[in-house]
């Protein structure tokens, strides 16, 4: 009876390590002011692949408010989805027009993902951004989530 008690008490103790592990779960706003304006009509593709400073202040704009469920640089650890797969499977394509066309798709599903969340019924999988990461934000972290190799 002692050692169930003790398992018990253990498993608790896991579970509240594991649900404190993911800090603090207030969205922070992230300063673009570095960054080319982008207007106020939401892109469809991201303006800042390979732009060195949309790329450094995604990183810090994604440990800041993605890291806690998608992983440290980038890389999940099995609790929401692994972001650096996303532009994976464009890469198969054989045609230059299919790749840009499934990269295009994949920046509209990344940035609505982002500003609407994902909610399935009453729970709530990932918070929505809209109104706390502006559009330079969102593709900010899309460029560095680009910098990361899929494995």
């Amino acid at each position: 009876m002692l050692v169930r008690k003790a398992l018990v008490a253990s498993l608790f103790s896991i579970a509240a390590a594991v649900a404190f592990a993911h800090g603090d779960v207030t969205p922070q706003v992230v300063d673009t002011s570095t960054l080319k304006p982008l207007g106020d009509d939401m892109l469809d593709n991201n303006p800042y692949t390979g732009d060195k400073e949309a790329i450094r202040i995604g990183s810090s704009a994604y440990n800041q408010n993605c890291a806690r469920c998608h992983g440290l640089e980038v890389i999940s650890g099995g609790i929401s989805p692994d972001l650096r797969k996303m532009n994976a499977e464009c890469d198969s394509f054989a045609g230059k027009k299919a790749k840009e066309q499934c990269k295009t798709e994949m920046d509209t599903y990344f940035r609505n993902s982002v500003l609407g969340g994902k909610v399935r019924g009453d729970r709530v999988y990932m918070p929505a951004f809209a109104g706390i990461l502006n559009q330079e934000a969102i593709w900010a972290i899309k460029a560095y989530v680009e910098t990361r190799p899929a494995e």
